[in-house]
């Protein structure tokens, strides 16, 4: 498997600069995950080589902060490790040995020159366990190499920071490594080996210095515990793999691991192979190394969810390192995670799983990170749902799913009819739906700090009120399929586009963002109306939506995604920093959202049919894999060039997206401009 993607010289390896912020993230397809910075120096409280899920997909617990290595070879010493402390002291000054850096597959492989010395080291996680691997491989040198690790634990949240104090962990040696027990009643954890001498320490490593909490306005000091030291002489062409796992049984042959590890990427690829390859006429081509690389970065979001009587549910990761899994999320990414990716089982096991969750019409916003009661407060995740499951009809064409699924979807459209949570109701005078209170922030654009709603947003959103519409039209579309009775889903979606039309602001030239809301109707330019035309049934006329793409295209498109606001407005800002009521005041005001790339080629390709031209507007998203999280999409953008990544390292939706887009446009011809591409586009 050579994807070709991510390779970095020492043009990034050696500058600290570059290498200290970007990062990299592997994960386990149960919540639990390891990231970090390709230089190696931790900037945020979520870096770790080992962070399970002690309940899975949740209860996220840092138990391996990092392993700090030095070289021993021909006489001289090699730190392999760079640390940064509160006193503003980096130890050592940089990555000076750090030769290389690619991605084989998700797994990071740094390769450190040691004289005429070669020594990898890769790290993976097993899929379904709270294991990680670290092996290094001696590939080049005219004499042995003596490897020392230094391995520096935790045992918090991954949203915490740790004070050493008189913490006092118990730490038992083990033939090949080491148990540690933080405390009375945690959950012990290993640290193994197949090869090399570990001798215990109890050694707290205090004031790191994490860049990007203190970036955040949060607390940026945090103290980890070196538990013990790991040595071996490797010979050229030797490995040493160091495992760090909740499972005392785990398996610490690296060799052997990670060929399992490989193999099951290798399957990721031929599943989309294969649902690429019926778009493809002649000879088969093989998947893009770019598109290869989604599709891995994809399958790191779904995880296991087990439900009472069912142990194969399934969800997916909102986003690594700080998300839960979110319905709404959830819903967007589905298509483009699991249909764009060939596989629709893995999309039926989501849909299956979240059905259980359905309340008083209602999909839950987000599963909170204890596990308490799941949260409803979102007005569009059921709506969601529904365009979820039309979409994997669409490619499955499973009756049998449908069947089973569709009371629960008529009762989401019933209690949206007759009225739900937070006043969320159809309106008896238009059909359209209304939703939204005072203190409570219901759509995508969510961000609250306190008391304080940033965008509200209540009344008749425009893309609740273009989801509302598809919602109506797919349960006419189900019913039909399944002989049920169907004209009053017709009827009522016939209102909701007649009503549609108040959306319309015709001195703008564009759709009002919200109307009827306690303020009235809200003119400001936002992305929110792309759905009106991106969505499979558009309650637009072909005018309005050729306008509504191009405005959109001309204030709100940038190089990774849409601005949330157009920069012309007097609410816009343009950065993203500073402490949370600083972050989340610009969250949706402007700053970039990577995932609004989909819904706006969507709409392109609907208006011009021009698959060339959407092609352009994804390739800078491509080109993103080098930056910020390699290997994977981030969040947001500020919403001022150059567009820096900020948020969350890997979204689900921003990676799903974009690997729906470039299905869309093979599907419309790949680079091929298709004839008529000017013509008027299909109401």
């Amino acid at each position: 498997m050579d994807n070709g993607v991510i390779d970095f010289g020492r043009e990034v390896c050696g500058d600290l600069a570059m290498s200290g912020r970007r990062e990299w993230l592997v994960s386990n397809g149960i919540g639990g995950y390891a990231c970090g910075t390709i230089a190696g120096p931790l900037t945020r409280r979520y870096h770790g080589v080992l962070v399970a899920a002690l309940k899975p997909p949740l209860g996220r617990t840092l138990l391996l902060a990092k392993l700090d290595e030095t070289a021993a070879y021909d006489g001289r010493i090699y730190p392999l490790f760079v640390n940064r402390w509160a006193s503003g002291h980096v130890n050592p000054a940089d990555a000076r040995h750090l030769q290389r850096f690619h991605l084989e597959g998700t797994a990071p492989v740094w390769t450190y020159a040691c004289a005429d010395a070669l020594l990898e080291k890769r790290i993976w996680m097993q899929q379904g366990a709270n294991t990680t691997y670290v092996r290094y491989d001696l590939r080049r040198g005219s004499v042995p190499l003596t490897l020392t690790v230094q391995a520096l634990v935790n045992y918090r949240s991954h949203h915490a920071i740790t004070r050493a104090n008189t913490w006092k962990m118990a730490i038992r040696p083990l033939t090949g490594g080491l148990q540690l027990t933080a405390f009375d009643g945690a959950i012990p954890f290993y640290l193994l080996s197949d090869d090399a001498l570990c001798t215990p320490q109890h050694d707290w490593h205090q004031h790191f210095y994490l860049t990007q909490e203190a970036y955040r306005g949060l607390d940026s000091q945090e103290d980890h515990l070196h538990a013990g030291t790991f040595q071996h002489t490797l010979q050229p062409g030797e490995s040493l793999t160091i495992v760090a796992t909740t499972d005392s049984d785990s398996q610490v042959d690296g060799v052997r691991a990670y060929a399992k590890h490989r193999a099951h990427e290798e399957r990721l690829f031929g599943q989309a192979q294969r649902r690429a390859q019926p778009r493809r006429r002649g000879k088969e081509r093989a998947l893009p190394s770019w598109v290869k690389q989604f599709v891995l970065a994809a399958d790191q979001f779904i995880v296991l969810r087990r439900l009472p009587n069912s142990p194969r549910g399934l969800s997916v990761i909102a986003g690594y390192p700080w998300f839960a899994d979110w319905g709404r999320d959830t819903m967007i990414a589905l298509p483009g995670l699991a249909l764009a990716t060939g596989r629709p089982d893995v999309a039926a096991r989501i849909l299956r799983t979240f059905a259980r969750y359905v309340d008083c019409g209602m999909l839950p916003n987000r599963f909170p990170e204890l596990g308490e009661a799941p949260e409803y407060n979102t007005a569009d995740a059921a709506l969601w749902y529904l365009d979820a499951i039309r979409e994997y009809y669409a490619v499955a064409q499973d009756n049998e799913l449908l069947r089973e699924l569709f009371p629960v979807l008529q009762e989401i459209i019933d209690w949206h009819e007759r009225g739900t949570r937070y006043h969320i109701r159809a309106d008896p005078d238009d059909g359209l739906l209304y939703a939204g209170e005072e203190g409570m922030q219901l759509t995508w654009m969510d961000a609250k700090v306190g008391d304080w709603v940033v965008t509200p947003r209540v009344g008749k959103a425009v893309e609740i009120n273009a989801l509302w519409y598809n919602a109506l039209c797919a349960m006419a579309e189900f019913a039909g399929r399944l002989g049920e009775p169907h004209q009053r889903y017709k009827k009522r979606a016939k209102r909701v586009r007649a009503g549609f039309q108040r959306f319309w602001n015709q001195s703008a030239g564009y759709c009002y963002d919200v109307i009827d809301g306690p303020n009235g109707d809200d003119t400001a330019l936002r992305p929110n109306q792309l759905l009106a035309v991106a969505l499979r049934d558009s309650p637009l006329e072909s005018e309005q939506q050729r306008a509504v793409v191009d405005v959109c295209a001309r204030r709100l498109l940038t190089s990774h995604g849409l601005r949330s606001l157009a920069a012309y407005e007097p609410a816009y800002q343009g950065s993203y920093g500073g402490d949370q009521r600083q972050r989340d005041a610009a969250y949706h005001q402007g700053t970039v959202w990577a995932w609004l790339i989909g819904p706006f080629v969507r709409a392109h390709l609907r208006v011009y049919r021009d698959p060339a031209l959407a092609r352009s507007f994804i390739q800078p998203l491509v080109t993103q894999l080098a930056d910020g999280c390699v290997g994977t999409l981030g969040e947001i953008f500020d919403g001022d060039p150059p567009f820096t990544p900020r948020g969350c390292l890997a979204q689900a939706y921003s990676v799903a997206e974009v690997l729906r887009a470039w299905q869309l446009i093979e599907e419309a011809g790949g680079t091929k401009r298709s004839a008529g591409s000017r013509s008027r586009a299909r109401a």
